[in-house]
Formats: structure tokens, C-alpha cells, sequence
């Protein structure tokens, strides 16, 4: 807990057995929700989840990393989170910066905290691909071209983020699959939250998740599509469910078909 504030991590899963006790094992002591949501892993995944005392929530078939994440914030705020922290269990990003980006939510200094790979350096340090740094760098500087703002990175996957932003955003009416993260910080942008940035190392190696050339082409290609919808909308040329204030919203209360909860969780 930080500011009376509870926190809660959610660990949004897809064959993470070999990383994920080292994920947790650095998560540090305040956090008072752990939360791990398994997106119809093959692998050991759930059993490590369990041994590990997580409230793990298991997908009854692989419905994406956007569906993974809905699922995530609203079993967060669930359980009575009123900061959530997004923490990928593959150990690319180190658990240690989460007393900094839950602070900084806690106390109200930012509603949306990204752990950035990029500010010092540290993207092609970690062992970031350059064709991934490349592209990062070119679709970065697209978007806060149209978005207005001045971000250093906008496709990390280290996130926190207030109730009050899992609460008013249209989540609901985004993708399932890799775009959700930046569909997320364009309603951020669209209405009017405030983003703040930390530096964050990051390690690729072998175990870590990483999506693929092709899977990287196709996100690529709705990041620009996300871009122009938001430019559209702001020009009032274009009118975009994602940008709906009145779209469909996560509800805190768990009702929904694709998971149930084992132990260590509720049963949904």
C-alpha cells in the first residue's frame, strides 16, 4: 500500500513458466495484489502461478494479449486495486521499478506511468533487436506528431495506471490482440490523462516473450491505423469507438464467460 492507496500487479501470461518465479520474487513487499492471468498456455504456467500463491485466472482458449489484459484490470479492480500496475512475467522488465510507477500513481503526481526501454539508452544495451529499435523510434515519433504529446517510447510493456483510467476508458471496444497497448495510450491522449515516463533496463534473452517479424508488421500497421483514427476523431472528420466516452467499459464486477478463477482466485 502506498498513500492508503492499494496496489496490485497483474501479470498478463502466455507460457511463462521459466520466468515467472524470478518475475515474482522481485516484486517488491507493498504490493498488496498479485494477480496472474493465463491466456491457454501449453506449458507449466499455472502450475508455477499456484505454487507461487498468485490469484490466477485461466482463459478457456488463447483470446489474445488485449483480452488478457481486460481481464487483468478488471480482476484488479475487483479486489479493490486503486493502482495497477502491468508487469509483463517473462522478466524483460525489472519488478523493482514498481514502488517508483505505483508511486507516482499513488500520489497522484501522473493517472499513467510507462517503463521506458528508450530513456537512457537502454533498448539496445538490453539486446533489443534493431530492426524492433528502428521501428520503434519511426512509429514514436509519428504519433507524438498527431497525439500531441512528447513521449519517449509508446510500445513498452511496463504500465500502471490509476481506477479511475481502468474505470472511464472505453477498454472494452479495443483490440484483442498486441495494438490494445497502444489503443490504451491513445484514449489516454484523447481524454486528456496525464502519461509520465521512468527509465526501466530491459534483458532480452532467450525465455523472454517476443512477438514475431511478421506479428511485429502487423502491429505496426495498427499502431498507424490507431494514429489516423485519433487524428480523425480530433478533427471531428472521423468518429471511432475507441474514442466513444460513452463505449463499453471493464466493470469491476467479474461477469464475464472466457475465465475462471483457480486457487488463489475467485472462481468466475
Amino acid at each position: 500500500m502506498i498513500n492508503g492507496k492499494r496496489i496490485a500487479v497483474v501479470l498478463p501470461a502466455y507460457n511463462a513458466e521459466k520466468t515467472l518465479e524470478a518475475t515474482v520474487r522481485e516484486l517488491p513487499d507493498l504490493v498488496d495484489i498479485r494477480i496472474l492471468v493465463d491466456d491457454h498456455s501449453s506449458d507449466r504456467t499455472i502450475e508455477v502461478a499456484h505454487q507461487l500463491g498468485l490469484h490466477t485466472f485461466i482463459h478457456d482458449q488463447n483470446y489474445g494479449y488485449g483480452r488478457n489484459q481486460q481481464t487483468c484490470y478488471r480482476e484488479a479492480l475487483a479486489d479493490g486495486a486503486d493502482v495497477v500496475i502491468m508487469l509483463h512475467p517473462d522478466y524483460q522488465y525489472t519488478p523493482l521499478l514498481v514502488t517508483a510507477m505505483a508511486s507516482m500513481v499513488a500520489y497522484d503526481v501522473y493517472d499513467m506511468v510507462l517503463g521506458s526501454r528508450i530513456i537512457g539508452g537502454q533498448a539496445l544495451r538490453g539486446g533489443m533487436p534493431r530492426y524492433k529499435y528502428i521501428a520503434n523510434r519511426l512509429l514514436t515519433a509519428v504519433e507524438n506528431l498527431f497525439l500531441g504529446i512528447k513521449l519517449s517510447e509508446y510500445h513498452t510493456g511496463y504500465r500502471g495506471f490509476s481506477r479511475k483510467v481502468l474505470t472511464e476508458l472505453p477498454l472494452l471496444e479495443n483490440s484483442d490482440d498486441f495494438v490494445f497497448d497502444n489503443q490504451m495510450l491513445a484514449q489516454c491522449a484523447h481524454f486528456g490523462f496525464r502519461i509520465g515516463e521512468v527509465s526501466c533496463p530491459t534483458k532480452y534473452f532467450e525465455e523472454a516473450s517476443s512477438i514475431n517479424f511478421r506479428r511485429s508488421v502487423t502491429y505496426g500497421f495498427g499502431v498507424l491505423w490507431t494514429t489516423l483514427q485519433f487524428a480523425l476523431q480530433r478533427m471531428g472528420v472521423g468518429h471511432f469507438r475507441i474514442f466513444n466516452a460513452k463505449g463499453r467499459r471493464l466493470e469491476p464486477r467479474y461477469a464475464t464467460y472466457y475465465a475462471r478463477g483457480t486457487a488463489g482466485g475467485r472462481q468466475g
